[in-house]
Formats: C-alpha cells, sequence, structure tokens
C-alpha cells in the first residue's frame, strides 16, 4: 500500500459508499471488500474495513435510534452471532471465491424473487421464524468471511415491509451488534496488525460523511423507489461477486 496512489483511490472510494450503504442503502456495502481486493488481498481488505465499519455503525446508531424494529433484531441477532462463530472457526478452510460466489447467488436470485415471486411470498417470508433464524446465520456467517451479511439479511427484512425508516434503523443496529462481535475473532486471527490498523486510522475521518449522506437521502426519497433502487443495487452487487468469484 504505502503511497500507492490507486490503493487509497480505491480505498477512499470504498468507504465513501460503504458509509452511504450505512446510511440506509444497504446493497452498496457489499462492494467495499471486493473493490479494495482487486489492490490488495482479500483478507487484508476486511481486516482494514471492520474499524471503520464500527465507526459507521456508531454514526448510524446516533442517526436511526428512535427507528427500528426490536422484534426483528431478537429473531435474526442469535443466529447471526452463531453464523459469525462459524466463520471463526472455518476461516482458514474457506476460500474467497466459494464465499464470493454463495453470495453472489443470494444477491442476484433475491431481487428476481422479488420480481417474479409467487403470490403470497412475501407473507410466507413474514411470518416465517425459522427462515428468519437461518437468514441470520447466513448473514453472520457471510458478514464475517467478507463484510457481505447483507443479501442474507435483506432477504428475509425486507419482505418485512418496514417503513424505509425503520428498515434502515433495523439494518444498522443488526450490523452494529455483528461488527462488534466480529472484533475479538478478527483480533484471534491476526487481522488487526500495525498496517492495517495504521491505515483504517487514516480512512476512519471520511466515514461518517457518507453515513450522513446515506442518511439524508432516505429521508427524500420515495419508498417505492427507495426498494427499487435497493433491489436494483442487491442484484448489481450479486453480478459483481459472481463475476469475481468465478473469473
Amino acid at each position: 500500500m504505502g503511497h500507492d496512489p490507486i490503493f487509497w483511490a480505491v480505498a477512499v472510494f470504498s468507504v465513501l459508499i460503504t458509509g452511504v450503504s450505512k446510511g440506509g442503502f444497504g446493497g452498496l456495502a457489499l462492494l467495499a471488500v471486493p473493490l479494495m481486493a482487486l489492490v490488495i488481498s482479500p483478507v487484508q481488505a476486511a481486516g482494514i474495513m471492520l474499524p471503520i465499519l464500527i465507526v459507521m455503525d456508531w454514526v448510524g446508531v446516533w442517526t436511526y435510534r428512535k427507528h427500528w424494529d426490536r422484534k426483528l433484531l431478537l429473531l435474526l441477532l442469535p443466529g447471526a452471532i452463531l453464523g459469525i462463530a462459524a466463520g471463526g472457526l472455518l476461516a482458514g478452510y474457506v476460500d474467497d471465491q466459494i464465499v464470493r460466489i454463495f453470495v453472489g447467488v443470494i444477491a442476484v436470485l433475491f431481487p428476481l424473487y422479488a420480481i417474479f415471486k409467487p403470490r403470497g411470498g412475501d407473507a410466507f417470508i413474514k411470518n416465517n421464524r425459522p427462515l428468519g433464524i437461518v437468514s441470520g446465520i447466513v448473514a453472520g456467517f457471510t458478514s464475517f468471511i467478507a463484510h457481505a451479511g447483507g443479501p442474507p439479511y435483506q432477504a428475509y427484512a425486507i419482505p418485512q415491509n418496514l417503513d424505509k425508516q425503520i428498515y434502515a434503523g433495523t439494518a444498522v443496529m443488526f450490523f452494529f451488534v455483528v461488527n462488534f462481535v466480529k472484533v475479538l475473532p478478527y483480533a484471534m486471527l491476526g487481522q488487526f496488525d500495525q498496517t492495517n490498523l495504521t491505515t483504517s486510522l487514516i480512512l476512519i475521518p471520511i466515514a461518517p460523511f457518507g453515513v450522513l449522506f446515506g442518511a439524508w437521502l432516505v429521508k427524500r426519497i420515495d419508498q417505492q423507489l427507495f426498494y427499487r433502487i435497493l433491489y436494483g443495487l442487491i442484484f448489481a452487487v450479486g453480478l459483481k461477486l459472481l463475476w469475481d468469484g468465478l473469473v
């Protein structure tokens, strides 16, 4: 990294789009690690991004402190913690490309399902508690491996038909807990070395600007348009992850 201008340009852009994602546009955050993995290793990219994500989470928690769904969090978070534990145990054995393909398939199929879903599909998901637990587990696992827990979370959360601010706030609270839980296993895996932490500290001041801009957009965009944009972002990110994983 050092003085490499390409790395720093990619890193700054990744932090900004992750901030917008934390502000309410959940699909964008998936792009950060794959983008940074174009110039550094995916493992190092994940290690650099986690402290930045935690700072963004605090900004997001303050922004949405009055807008979140307690019942949904209590359903999803226990599974997510199990998924993180599984990710920590399997981290040395799981290939990065397989994870990208796995997450990419979820991200591509979910918007297609949302458009062409059978009648009553949302109602089936909304009332399906076991499916919520499974979504939490998958979100925790993929978040641990590549900060890519968005699609599994969204696959269950979006059919709940929450108000856009409640949806955004619940996502912020969910990933605040998930990222905090990831700190210990990341440290045990040696991802917080001096190089990574120094890079994180340099990039952290950029984080709040992206979060606040994302929150500003959520308040001003029509709810139907908001979900259309969200579906489009998830689909685009899924194609990107599939491409990275297969190529």
